[in-house]
Order: C-alpha cells, then sequence, then structure tokens
C-alpha cells in the first residue's frame, strides 16, 4: 500500500527518518516494521513563532517492495566530431546549457573569463588578505558563476518560470545533497558545490565537449 499525507511535527521529530517514521506509522495506523521505505516529497519550516515546526508531505510505502531511487540516471553521449555550438560562460546557465547539448547530439565549446573551480580560491584568498584581486577570478567571475563561493547559494526562488525539477536532479547526479530535490529553500552550500561543479565540468569533458579558461 501506497500514501500520501501531511505531518506538522517538531525539529527533533522531524531530524531523522527513524524518528519520523514512528509519527507517520501513527498517522498511517500501520506498525513501523511494515512500513518499508518513506519518501518526503516536500520539506518546510515554518519559524513564525517560538514553537517551530517542521512540515512534511511524506509517500508511506507499506508492505511494499523499496521503489526505484528518485533521481533518473542521465545519459550522456560520446558527441566527438558533431556540430559546435559556443557556450558564453561557465556558470549555472552555461553549465546546464552544456549539457542539454550533449543531450541532443551537439557539442558544447565553453567559454569562460575566469578560471577552473579549483583555482579559483586561490584567487579569493588572496582577495580576502587585501593582496590583489583578479578581475577574472573571484568571487563573481569563474567556474560555477557567482553563487560557488558565496555560501554555495544556488537554489531556485520561483516555480514562474516552470518546472526546475530536471536542473535539481541533474545537480543530484553530479554529487549535490538529494534534499535539494524536496527542500522549500533547496540549498547546496559552498562546501559541496564546487565539486558538483567540477564533476559537471568532467561529464563535459568526458563526452567530447570543450572549456576555454582564461578566454572571452
Amino acid at each position: 500500500m501506497i500514501t500520501e499525507f501531511d505531518l506538522t511535527l517538531t525539529p527533533f521529530q522531524a531530524h531523522s527518518e527513524e524518528q519520523y517514521k514512528i509519527s507517520a506509522a501513527k498517522k498511517a495506523g500501520v506498525p513501523a516494521e511494515n512500513i518499508t521505505c518513506i519518501r518526503i516529497i516536500r520539506k518546510s519550516i515554518d519559524a513564525r513563532s517560538r514553537s517551530i515546526k517542521v512540515n512534511l508531505s511524506l509517500k508511506i510505502y507499506t508492505d511494499e517492495s523499496i521503489p526505484e531511487p528518485v533521481v533518473p540516471s542521465f545519459r550522456y553521449q560520446p558527441i566527438h566530431g558533431k556540430p559546435e555550438i559556443l557556450v558564453i560562460g561557465a556558470g549555472p546557465a552555461g553549465l546546464a546549457a552544456a549539457l542539454r547539448l550533449i543531450e541532443l547530439g551537439a557539442r558544447p565549446v565553453i567559454l569562460e573569463r575566469g578560471k577552473p573551480v579549483e583555482e579559483r580560491i586561490e584567487d579569493i584568498h588572496l582577495l580576502e588578505k587585501n593582496q590583489s584581486l583578479n578581475c577574472d577570478s573571484n568571487y563573481c567571475f569563474g567556474e560555477g558563476g557567482a553563487g560557488t563561493y558565496s555560501d554555495g547559494k544556488l537554489y531556485t526562488r520561483s516555480k514562474k518560470r516552470g518546472d526546475n525539477s530536471r536542473i535539481l536532479e541533474l545537480l543530484v547526479f553530479h554529487g549535490a545533497p538529494e534534499s535539494i530535490l524536496y527542500e522549500a529553500h533547496p540549498h547546496i552550500g559552498s562546501d559541496r558545490l564546487p565539486g558538483v561543479i567540477k564533476k559537471i565540468r568532467e561529464t563535459i569533458l568526458a563526452c567530447g565537449g570543450s572549456i576555454f579558461f582564461n578566454t572571452r
């Protein structure tokens, strides 16, 4: 049996599946040991009062086999020798465009004015020490875009421009935490985002795309 319902819990009750499974079983009217899988569909925090609440929308699998993983396996085909298309900038939009071009059978050639994501951090450290400013490699410019090293705030603010679930799945496929698929304000963080960006670059290069850094 598969059921869906909402729960309003305390932060302690919601902090792990072991905890919210108890509440889910009670709400569903089934023994907790009969629940084979719990999927979070949506998670948000209500901090409008002193009594903070966590709102969870759950899909409960009772006496069912464990379902397939949430994130699909993206299949990027080799595009060596295919028509080239220029992509200007290796920020979020440029990298996503390059991956989509590969799916469509074209070969992206990315021109990025800044440096690779691993090298940017050195220029940022120099900037923080007031030693030098590299106008093409800093918090704003370089592989990954402006959000990569400014707290990693690569999250979706609105759904007014269409369904963004595919982009979130793409990020999870390349190493982002699965929680961004259901959190009300998905957030990766600058501790993990550089690694995600690097894996996206590796996918593009492995398929036959090209990236030229320090290039306008």
